[in-house]
C-alpha cells in the first residue's frame, strides 16, 4: 500500500503525467525533456527527482549526460505502466509533446547523417584515431572461428570493412547501411577486393525487413562493428538483429568499454560513450541469447583519450524454445 500511494502522490501532477507519458516513448536527457515541456532545466529536475525517489522513473549517468527512462521493474513500474495504458494518446497536450519529441529525433537523426555525408571518405581514418583496428578484426574473426559461415550480414556496414575481413568465410555476404557516401565507398572496396560473394545495399537497420532482403534462408552470423553507440536505443537494433538470424544463429558486438571522452558526442555523432557487460547482457536476454564469449582490447598506448575495445559474442541457447527477436 506504501508502494501505491507513494506512487500515486507522484503522478498526481500535470507535468509529472506528461513525463511519464514522455518517458514511456523514449529514453531521455534532462536537455531533451525541458525542449519537449518547455519548462526550466531545475523545475524539470525536481520532479524527475520526485519520479526517481518513488520508483516510477529510473536514472542512468553517462559521463556529464543522465539519461532517464521508465522503471522495468518493481511495484512502482507497474502502476507507471498501468497509468500510462490509460492515458488518451489524442489528447491534445500528450500530442503535442510527441510532435516536439519527434522533432527533436528527427533533429538528431539529420545530425549524424550529415556527419556521415561529411566524412564517409575519412571513416576509417576517424577510427584509427581511437583503437588498433587491425587488433579488434583480428580478434573478432578468430571469435567468429574458422567454420564456414553461410550467410553473413554486416549492419551499418560502413565503408565495408568487415566484409572485406569475414567476407572470405562466407558463402554470401551482405552490408546494409543507411548512407549513400558510405555504401559509394564499400561498393569500391569490395570490388577491389575482388570479393564475388559480398553485396551492400541501402536500408534503415531499424526497420530492416528479411523477405524484402532476400535472407532466406535467414543470416547464420550478424556483425554490429562499432554501430551501437550512435543509437539512442541500442537494444532496438539488437532486437532487429535478431531478427535476421537463423535458428543457430550468432551475433557479434563490437563497441567501445564505458568512457568519459565527451567530445565524441559533439565531434563525432556518438550517441553513447560505451557498454557495460551488464548493459549488454540484458539485451542478450531480451532476445533470447546467451552471451558465449567477451574479449576486451586496451588501448595500445595509455592516455584520457585513448579507448578499450570489447567484443560480445552472443549465441542461441542450445534447446532455446524462444525465437530470437521476441522480447523476454
Amino acid at each position: 500500500m506504501r508502494v501505491l500511494l507513494d506512487g500515486l502522490k507522484a503522478i498526481a501532477e500535470p507535468t509529472r503525467l506528461r513525463l511519464l507519458a514522455l518517458l514511456a516513448r523514449a529514453e531521455l536527457t534532462v536537455t531533451e525533456i525541458t525542449q519537449v515541456l518547455k519548462q526550466s532545466q531545475p523545475r524539470v529536475s525536481r520532479h524527475l527527482k520526485l519520479m526517481v525517489d518513488a520508483g516510477l522513473l529510473k536514472r542512468f549517468p553517462e559521463g556529464t549526460w543522465v539519461f532517464y527512462r521508465l522503471a522495468e521493474d518493481g511495484d512502482a513500474a507497474a502502476l507507471g505502466k498501468a497509468v500510462t495504458a490509460l492515458m488518451e494518446r489524442d489528447d491534445p497536450v500528450l500530442a503535442e509533446d510527441a510532435a516536439r519529441l519527434d522533432a527533436i529525433r528527427e533533429a538528431r537523426v539529420t545530425a549524424a547523417a550529415s556527419y556521415f555525408a561529411e566524412n564517409a571518405s575519412r571513416w576509417d581514418e576517424i577510427r584509427k584515431l581511437y583503437l588498433p583496428e587491425e587488433a579488434i578484426e583480428q580478434a573478432m574473426a578468430e571469435m567468429v572461428g574458422e567454420a564456414r559461415i553461410g550467410t553473413l550480414i554486416d549492419l551499418g556496414t560502413g565503408t565495408g570493412r568487415m566484409l572485406e575481413v569475414l567476407g572470405p568465410r562466407a558463402d554470401r555476404a551482405i552490408g546494409i547501411d543507411a548512407s549513400h557516401e558510405m555504401l559509394s565507398i564499400a561498393r569500391a572496396n569490395l570490388e577491389r577486393s575482388g570479393l564475388a560473394n559480398t553485396q551492400v545495399r541501402y536500408g534503415n537497420i531499424l526497420r530492416l525487413d528479411p523477405g524484402a532482403l532476400g535472407l532466406v534462408p535467414k543470416a547464420d552470423t550478424v556483425v554490429l562493428h562499432h554501430v551501437l553507440h550512435f543509437f539512442e536505443h541500442p537494444v532496438e537494433v539488437v532486437m532487429q538483429a535478431a531478427r535476421l538470424l537463423n535458428e543457430n544463429g550468432r551475433m557479434l558486438i563490437a563497441d567501445f568499454a564505458p568512457h568519459a571522452l565527451e567530445r565524441l558526442r559533439a565531434e563525432h555523432a556518438h550517441r553513447r560513450l560505451g557498454f557495460a557487460d551488464r548493459e549488454v547482457q540484458a539485451w542478450a536476454d531480451a532476445v533470447g541469447l546467451t552471451v558465449g564469449a567477451v574479449r576486451e582490447l586496451p588501448p595500445a598506448e595509455a592516455g584520457d583519450d585513448r579507448l578499450t575495445v570489447k567484443i560480445w559474442l552472443l549465441e542461441k541457447p542450445k534447446g532455446a524454445v524462444r525465437r530470437a527477436g521476441e522480447a523476454a
